[in-house]
C-alpha cells in the first residue's frame, strides 16, 4: 500500500471524523496509523517538544541523545522543573528505553530556548581528544554552542563554551574523524541570523576557530538584499572533500556544494570574493520551496542505465523542505532530487510528497509537509531507502533505489497522547485549535531502527521496517 487510504474498518469514517471537528479530535484517542512500519518502542520524553534524535553506540550500549525546543516541563529523575534542554535515553532494548539524564537548556519558548541540536562523537575517533571519553555538541538556545562530556550518560557534564554571544543557532555537523564542526550561528555582526562557523573541536575541551561562512550579502559590511538563512549543512569530510549546505525553510532555498578544503584551508576574511572562492555548485530553488535538509546521495547506479555507455553512476542530492503553516496555510513544502553529477551544474530531476487526500492532512490540524530527512550514511539504508519527517503525516519510508521515480514503501503515524499539544490557526475570536500528531525529525541508527520524535511534545517513537518495505533496506 503505498499510500494511506481511508478504509480503515476497525475505526470507520465516523470514528476517524476527517478531522474538522478540535473538539472532538482533543477528547477522541487516536490509533496510530501504519504500512510497513511497526513499533518498536516508545518513550513520551517527559512531554518535551522534540527536534533532533542522535542515536550513538557507546560501548555496548545504543544511547539517544535529543535535543528539545524551548519550555519547562518537569524532570521525575530530579524532581525539578528544568527548561527543556538535551534528553538522553538507553535505547539497547529498543522495546524499553530508559531516561537516564536531561540537561537543561536555555530559559525561552520554542527556538527560542531550549537546546535544538545534538551532535556526539568518541574520543577515540577524535584526533587529540582524552581516547576515554565521549563527547556532546550541543546548541543552547539560540546564545550558545557548548561541549559536554556524556562518557556517563547519566552523569553529563559541561566541558566548555566552544562560542556565546551569538544571536542565532540551528542544525550544526561535526566531523568525528577530523574534529571539524560547521556551527550553524548568527554571529556578531554579520547579517544572516544563521551562517557558519567552523571550529576545530578535535579536542573538544580547547576548541579552536578556523573561519566564519556564508554567502555574499550575509557578511558585515555588505548592502543590499540578504540571502536567506542557512538551515543546515552536511560534510563529507576529508575523504569526499565537499561540504553540503541547505539554506533557507520554506522559501528561497539554495543548494550550495562547497569544497571543503578550499573552505577550511582558503583566504578567511569573509569577503565576497573569498566566500565565493571554496564554491563549487549552486542550485537556487524555487521562491516557494527552502532546503532545510540536503542530503548527498553519491555513486548511484542506475538500473535504467546499465546498457548505456555513459552515465551510469551518478550523484544527487536529495533536498528536503520544512513546513512551517499550519492547516496548509502555505504552499506545499516536499522533497526534491537534484542531479548533482557535474557540480558546476546541479539540476532538479524528481520530486515526492504525500497525497493530501490519502489522509485529509490539511484539516487535520497543525502542519502537513516535509521537514527533514534522517543524515546517518548506514549501508542499511543508503542508496536504498530514505526517511522523511512529515509531521501531522508521520514518518514515510521512500525508496529511492531508483532516484528519477522515489517512491513510497511504508509510513508510520503516531497514536494522540494525552501529553500531545493543540495546533492554531487565526487570532482571537476566530483561533480554532485542533490536537495533532508533528512529527518532527527522524534519525536511524546503524542497527536500522527508525527514530522519529515529535514538535507537539508526544514523544520518542523507535520503528523498524516490515513487510515488502524491509526488501529494499540491505539488512546483513
Amino acid at each position: 500500500m503505498r499510500y494511506l487510504r481511508m478504509g480503515f474498518a476497525a475505526v470507520g469514517l465516523a470514528a476517524l471524523g476527517l478531522w474538522l471537528d478540535a473538539g472532538a479530535a482533543a477528547q477522541r484517542p487516536q490509533q496510530p496509523e501504519k504500512s510497513n512500519m511497526e513499533l518498536a518502542g516508545y518513550h513520551d520524553l517527559q512531554g518535551r517538544s522534540a527536534y533532533q534524535p542522535v542515536v550513538h553506540k557507546q560501548g555496548d550500549r545504543w544511547i539517544a541523545y535529543i535535543g528539545h525546543h524551548g519550555g519547562q516541563k518537569l524532570n521525575a529523575l530530579t524532581g525539578a522543573l528544568e527548561h527543556n534542554g538535551t534528553s538522553i535515553l538507553d535505547v539497547t532494548n529498543p522495546k524499553q528505553p530508559k531516561y537516564l539524564a536531561h540537561i537543561p537548556g536555555e530559559e525561552g519558548l520554542a527556538e527560542a530556548g531550549g537546546a535544538q541540536m545534538v551532535r556526539v562523537c568518541e574520543g577515540s575517533e577524535l584526533p587529540r581528544a582524552d581516547k576515554s571519553k565521549v563527547y556532546l555538541l550541543r546548541s543552547f538556545g539560540r546564545s550558545a554552542q557548548e561541549m559536554w562530556d556524556v562518557s556517563d550518560p547519566v552523569k553529563p557534564s559541561r566541558l566548555t563554551v566552544v562560542v556565546g554571544g551569538l544571536h542565532d543557532t540551528h542544525k550544526n555537523w561535526w566531523e568525528c574523524d577530523t574534529g571539524i564542526a560547521y556551527l550553524v550561528s548568527g554571529a556578531p555582526g554579520w547579517r544572516a541570523s544563521r551562517m557558519t562557523v567552523i571550529y576545530d573541536l578535535s579536542d573538544p575541551a580547547k576548541p579552536v576557530f578556523v573561519r566564519t561562512f556564508g554567502l555574499p550579502g550575509q557578511e558585515p559590511g555588505s548592502t543590499g538584499p540578504v540571502p536567506t538563512d542557512l538551515h543546515g549543512p552536511i560534510s563529507t569530510g576529508p575523504k569526499g572533500n565537499r561540504v553540503y549546505f541547505g539554506y533557507g525553510t520554506s522559501r528561497g532555498g539554495i543548494l550550495q556544494i562547497v569544497d571543503r578544503q578550499k573552505l577550511l584551508d582558503g583566504p578567511k576574511e569573509p569577503t565576497p570574493e573569498n566566500l565565493l572562492y571554496p564554491q563549487i555548485g549552486r542550485l537556487d530553488l524555487s521562491p516557494n520551496v527552502g532546503a532545510h535538509t540536503v542530503f548527498p546521495v553519491l555513486g548511484v547506479e542506475v538500473a535504467e542505465f546499465a546498457k548505456n555507455r555513459d552515465g551510469r553512476v551518478r550523484d544527487f542530492a536529495v533536498i528536503t523542505n520544512e513546513s512551517i503553516a499550519n492547516e496548509c496555510l502555505e504552499p506545499r513544502q516536499m522533497v526534491w532530487i537534484a542531479d548533482i553529477t557535474t557540480e558546476s551544474k546541479p539540476f532538479g530531476v524528481a520530486n515526492w510528497t504525500v497525497p493530501e487526500a490519502s489522509g485529509n492532512f490539511c484539516g487535520r490540524g497543525g502542519r502537513f509537509g516535509t521537514h527533514s530527512s534522517n543524515e546517518n550514511f548506514t549501508p542499511i539504508y543508503y542508496k536504498r531507502v530514505m526517511f522523511f519527517a512529515h509531521f501531522n503525516a508521520g514518518v514515510r519510508a521512500v525508496d529511492i533505489r531508483d532516484p528519477y521515480h522515489p517512491k513510497e514503501i511504508g509510513f508510520y503515524i503516531p497514536a494522540i497522547t494525552d501529553k500531545t499539544d493543540k495546533r492554531c490557526v487565526g487570532r482571537g475570536a476566530d483561533e480554532r485549535c485542533k490536537v495533532a500528531i508533528q512529527t518532527n525529525n527522524v534519525e536511524v541508527d546503524d542497527r536500522g531502527y527508525i527514530y522519529i520524535v515529535d514538535r507537539a511534545n508526544t514523544g520518542l517513537h523507535v520503528l523498524e521496517l516490515a513487510g515488502e518495505a524491509r526488501k529494499a533496506a540491505s539488512f546483513p
